[in-house]
């Protein structure tokens, strides 16, 4: 049997989240996000080794810090230089779950020059995410106009 380089069930590219307390970052995803567990990997000790969801086509994979391989979450380093963009049907109500579930807002949600209603929080594990509906389509010439004040 022939197996192949890129799993057919997995996109090119999927975020490797390093979190502490990597069931409870799952279980947030889950209830708050809309993700779907697909596959759990336990330490010795209990701790999520690995985890991954899928929301929609993604999935994002989701480990237990571990500085013995490099691998920190946020707070390690004072904060995160990485974002992600999750389009949602309703984001002012998912934004609005996301907060009540303990993550910290950043922006609210708000119309952009681009077509999208875009809100920015940071999950309780530090990440942060730009949740956002399209509310209007928008021609990349339009947005250069917009956004340069024409």
């Amino acid at each position: 049997m022939s197996v192949q380089p890129i799993p057919a069930d997995y996109p090119r590219i999927s975020p490797y989240l390093c979190v502490k307390d990597a069931a409870r970052a799952l279980a947030w995803y889950v209830a708050v996000l809309g993700a779907e567990e697909i596959m759990r990997i336990p330490r010795d000790d209990g701790a999520v080794m690995h985890g991954e969801i899928r929301i929609g086509g993604s999935v994002v994979m989701v480990g237990e810090e571990a500085a013995d391989y490099g691998a920190f979450a946020p707070g390690h380093f004072g904060g995160t230089a990485v974002s992600l963009m999750l389009y949602v049907g309703d984001v002012d109500a998912a934004f609005a779950r996301a907060l009540d579930a303990g993550a910290r807002e950043e922006r609210p949600p708000a119309d952009q020059p681009f077509g999208d209603r875009v809100g920015t929080l940071l999950d309780p594990f530090g990440h942060r995410w730009h949740l956002a509906s399209r509310v209007e389509e928008v021609s990349v010439e339009e947005m250069v106009r917009r956004m340069s004040g024409g």
